[in-house]
């Protein structure tokens, strides 16, 4: 990667408004000096950021130009390389006022600093050698962690375990490329084999191995990381609005004794055994001419598309007749999802029917509750975490969350992929090398080793400003 390291010295409000302490920072090459600038120590005698240790704290006072007062803070010192961008570094922290904080920035940029972009303290982290890309991006997914799992996944990242597994992989085909470097090195020597195939058939087949189980992981990183897609489906007036409401605790939909009332789809989310769980609350499925309705129920078969648990509410006190008209359209898109039929309104009294789950997909299970009065909704909760399936997190583990890491791992595998099927063909070792050298390529991709500055920019741009 050739990129340039910054010059100049930035300064941005790291915290959010409304608190009683703001925090500033500053880096670059000027970070001192120009804080020293509007800074006065407290105390004797006076002795300037300049001439001060790194990893201090000290009292005193912003002042403006007139000399007057601004604020009472305090300045933490950080030196290159130790700091969190690997430059000089300073963080002002001082009242939570919007005036004090927009005047402490106007007198840093009169003094020279201008303000940071999105993402730029981690990008000159990144670039300055603190951490790799991976790393970078795991801390805006540990910014934007809402649940355990997202936190304990992005940590992990963050602290190198998902580089250091790419570390081993690209130790075993860097010296898998070795060895078929060096009989092209003699190639003039037909009879030289610096390694037996079966040698490089075994190794490349290990390698193969590992990538296709990081690849494999991206389901359950993604579900983790955005949310487990949850429809709630059924026919008007079954209660599916009255059950989204009773899950996230909320009136999110409007319920009504009249039929078609829901016509969009109204998400939520819920926290429930340490995951994100993202409720889509549909339109009812039933027959009808109204053309906004017609729309409402194609985005209902949308989202059992694109769920991965499907919650089918049905009215128990016609169970049979609304499983009978919707089976043959719900039943055919739940193919490898998980679905739960749940009998709604047992407050109403004895079902008309006991629900079989003979002909519904492998593993569908029932409950009966009342979304009305919240009955039994314990134990929905704790069938969606079953349903979920989500492995236990613990540190360490290496799932991938990141769909450029996703892209970029697949087009490993399938290069690593072509570079068995040269060997077992007996390919001219150039071209086996060629996809080796493609498959290191893409792995180097995701640590940022070779990564150009559009993509940089296009990931840097997505934190918040302070970061």
């Amino acid at each position: 990667m050739n990129q340039e390291q910054p010059q100049d010295t930035i300064c941005a409000i790291a915290t959010a408004q409304g608190g009683a302490i703001g925090l500033i920072r500053v880096s670059g090459p000027e970070a001192i000096g120009i804080t020293d600038c509007i800074f006065t120590p407290a105390g004797e005698p006076v002795k300037p950021l300049t001439a001060r240790p790194a990893y201090t704290l000290t009292f005193g006072h912003i002042k403006n130009a007139e000399g007057e007062i601004v604020d009472e803070v305090l300045v933490s010192l950080f030196r290159a390389p130790r700091s969190y961008t690997g430059e000089d570094a300073t963080e002002i922290s001082c009242h939570g006022s919007p005036y004090i904080l927009g005047r402490v920035m106007q007198l840093l940029i009169d003094h020279g600093c201008r303000p940071a972009r999105p993402g730029e303290y981690t990008q000159r982290a990144f670039l300055n050698g603190k951490m790799d890309l991976s790393q970078a991006e795991a801390v805006a997914d540990l910014i934007a962690s809402t649940s355990a799992a997202q936190h304990r996944l992005a940590m992990n990242q963050m602290r190198g375990a998902f580089s250091q597994e790419l570390g081993k992989l690209r130790d075993e085909l860097l010296h898998l490329t070795s060895l078929m470097e060096l009989e092209l090195d003699f190639s003039d020597h037909e009879e030289l084999e610096f390694a037996p195939r079966t040698e490089l058939q075994a190794l490349s087949g290990r390698i193969e191995r590992l990538i296709s189980r990081l690849v494999d992981s991206f389901a359950t990183g993604n579900a983790l990381k955005n949310g487990i897609p949850v429809a709630i489906v059924g026919e008007t007036n079954a209660g599916k609005s009255t059950l989204l409401n009773a899950l996230v605790g909320e009136e999110r939909s409007i319920v009504s004794d009249i039929h078609g009332t829901t016509r969009d789809v109204i998400e939520d989310t819920i926290q429930l055994g340490g995951a994100t769980f993202r409720f889509i609350d549909t339109a009812g499925i039933r027959n009808t001419t109204d053309a906004i309705e017609v729309l409402g129920i194609e985005r209902s078969f949308q989202a059992i598309r694109k769920a991965d648990i499907v919650l089918w509410v049905i009215d128990q006190t016609e169970a049979k007749k609304q499983i009978a008209s919707l089976s043959g359209k719900v039943i055919p898109l739940c193919e490898g999802k998980r679905l739960i039929l749940v009998l709604n309104k047992s407050d109403l009294g004895t079902p008309d029917t006991d629900v079989s789950t003979a002909g519904f997909p492998p593993g569908t299970q029932t409950i009966r509750l009342s979304a009305k009065n919240k009955a039994e909704l314990d134990k929905l909760q704790v069938m969606l975490v079953e349903a979920a399936r989500l492995p236990a997190i613990s540190s360490g583990d290496i799932i991938v969350t990141n769909a450029r890491h996703y892209e970029a791992l697949v087009r490993a595998l399938e290069a690593i992929r072509r570079v068995q099927k040269g060997l077992v063909s007996g390919l001219p070792g150039d071209l086996v090398a060629q996809d080796l050298r493609e498959c290191l390529f893409h792995l180097a991709d995701i640590i940022g080793q070779v990564t150009n500055g559009e993509v940089l920019d296009n990931i840097f741009e997505h934190f918040c400003i302070g970061k």
